[in-house]
């Protein structure tokens, strides 16, 4: 039962203050052995627990995506291998994409709403790209992709840069020296969300250059993620473009 329909129930004083109490204490997480699933997250924070596959054996990751499927009606899954997949191919719409990693099940009748600009500056970004596409378009956002468009070919940036304006946020996503957001962030009015990637030759140590480059920007309102945290921005990004459309967005479930 969604907390709605228990706050509803007991402002219509259907049920008492303890039996609310003992329900809300009973269901504010499901207990599959492996993992205690945050099933009331969307209700809270507007975007529904996401499985982090990676270190999970294909068991676990079953087990998690069969009950949070249940509890939700569709699942996104992050960092996740072939085998993980296999596991929970037998789900209503499971699907991979071995380029972001995601997988995801269940309902795919998703309206998408506002608009996020993901832009890149080098293919070799692009699986790190599309972690952050597809998170932010399974939690309801319209995505915009534009990929290889770095500053070593600048103008490849300046070609795209009317659809970037309207955005309501724009996540760019670089490794190397990890300029990109810097150059956006001068040109463009949205928020920038920064993803440095560990993309580059050995004085790019794995993604701390462009980190330290992002967190250094001179340029105003650009925010900056982990390295490779495509699922963060996205995150991220989508709920910058709900509360740019006029408020959040709380999931409604049976």
């Amino acid at each position: 039962m969604s907390l709605d329909r228990l706050l509803d129930d007991f402002e219509a004083g259907r049920i008492t203050r303890e039996q609310l109490k003992r329900e809300m204490s009973g269901s504010a997480f499901i207990d599959v052995g492996c993992a205690k699933l945050d099933h009331h997250r969307a209700e809270r924070t507007g975007g529904p627990e996401v499985v982090y596959c990676e270190g999970k054996s294909p068991d676990q990751v079953a087990v998690i995506f069969d009950r949070l499927l249940r509890a939700n009606g569709r699942v996104l899954g992050t960092r996740a291998g072939r085998e993980h997949f296999e596991a929970v191919s037998g789900l209503e719409n499971a699907r991979f994409d071995p380029v972001s990693r995601l997988i995801t099940a269940g309902s795919s009748a998703v309206d998408l709403k506002g608009k996020v600009v993901v832009v890149s500056a080098g293919t070799s970004d692009t699986p790190v790209a599309e972690e952050a596409a597809g998170t932010a378009e399974f939690l309801g956002s319209f995505v915009v992709r534009h990929f290889d468009c770095g500053v070593a070919g600048i103008h490849r940036l300046f070609s795209v840069m009317g659809e970037i304006n309207d955005a309501s946020v724009i996540i760019a996503v670089a490794g190397m020296e990890g300029a990109l957001p810097s150059v956006i962030g001068g040109l463009a009015l949205p928020p920038i969300v920064a993803v440095p990637t560990s993309v580059g030759y050995g004085a790019n140590f794995q993604g701390l250059a462009p980190l330290l480059t992002m967190m250094n920007s001179c340029a105003p309102g650009v925010g900056v993620v982990n390295i490779d945290n495509g699922f963060g921005a996205g995150y991220l990004a989508h709920k910058i473009n709900m509360l740019a459309l006029g408020g959040g967005q709380r999931t409604e479930r049976a």
